[in-house]
């Protein structure tokens, strides 16, 4: 897939980054403006969107996150991507969407995750004439399995209904192209994501374990080591791998480094 040369918007604005820090962390705004000497109002409007750099900084610094990528957090879109061997399905999902990527090369057609509904993957697939070879999920919510029943392909993934189980750390090979397994759980349990090689460029398929600019909500008892484990699994990439999220534009291990609050 080539993207022409457009802005990619983020899934989620600085709000979403701030409600997701808060939720994390079991805090309310008072709380964090406390912690940090802002006034609750000041707090309250930068929640409603209204954003300045200076507040978001120090709000980062309440928050654990990195100071200097929530104050640029407005700027950040990542950089298009040419990647001709992926595709993205943009499928609805409740008035928005969720993301499925197809993976290609040679005879193989590797689908990921399957949309919120039985019949939209299958009918995307349908307009690009292709029939996958695997279907791989990587977690458990409606919005990344509903469409499984329509593919006759062998299914993989942890702990899904009707797939063949995957624990972190398994290693599939499909002709040239490879698949590890990583552990991403906390925004849904258990969750994995799939390194990919073989292709043009390593890639990562995330679910909804990261974002660009973000990541997935994630209740107190699962936050913090959530962002050990995709910490751990972006250390163990190299800077030009490829993100591909369950929500949102495509990135990279090195923009999310640099430019992820959560990550930075």
């Amino acid at each position: 897939m080539r993207w022409p040369m457009v802005i990619l918007m983020l899934e989620d604005d600085f709000t979403y980054v701030l409600r997701k820090a808060l939720r994390g962390q079991a805090l309310s705004p008072g709380e964090v403006a406390e912690r940090v000497g802002l006034p609750g109002p000041k707090v309250m409007s930068f929640s409603r969107g209204h954003f300045d750099p200076h507040t978001a900084a120090l709000l980062a610094e309440g928050l654990g996150l990195s100071a200097d990528a929530y104050a640029s957090h407005q700027e950040y879109h990542p950089e298009p991507l040419d990647l001709p061997e992926v595709r993205r399905l943009i499928l609805p999902f409740h008035g928005d969407h969720v993301n499925a990527w197809l993976l290609s090369k040679g005879g193989q057609h590797l689908l990921f995750d399957t949309g919120n509904d039985p019949a939209s993957a299958a009918a995307e697939l349908g307009r690009m004439k292709v029939e996958p070879s695997a279907v791989f999920i990587t977690h458990g919510h409606p919005d990344h399995i509903s469409g499984m029943g329509a593919f006759s392909a062998p299914k993989y993934g942890p702990l899904i209904q009707g797939a063949t189980h995957l624990d972190p750390g398994a290693h599939l090979t499909l002709d040239d192209i490879t698949l590890r397994t990583v552990d991403l759980s906390g925004h849904f349990n258990p969750s994995v994501g799939y390194i990919v090689g073989g292709l043009s460029v390593p890639i990562l398929v995330a679910g909804d374990a990261v974002f660009a600019g973000s990541i997935g909500g994630c209740d107190p008892e699962y936050y913090q080591d959530a962002i050990l484990r995709i910490k751990a699994a972006l250390d163990s990439l190299e800077d030009h791998t490829v993100i591909l999220p369950g929500h949102g534009p495509p990135t990279t291990v090195g923009e999310e480094k640099r430019r992820n609050p959560f990550l930075a």
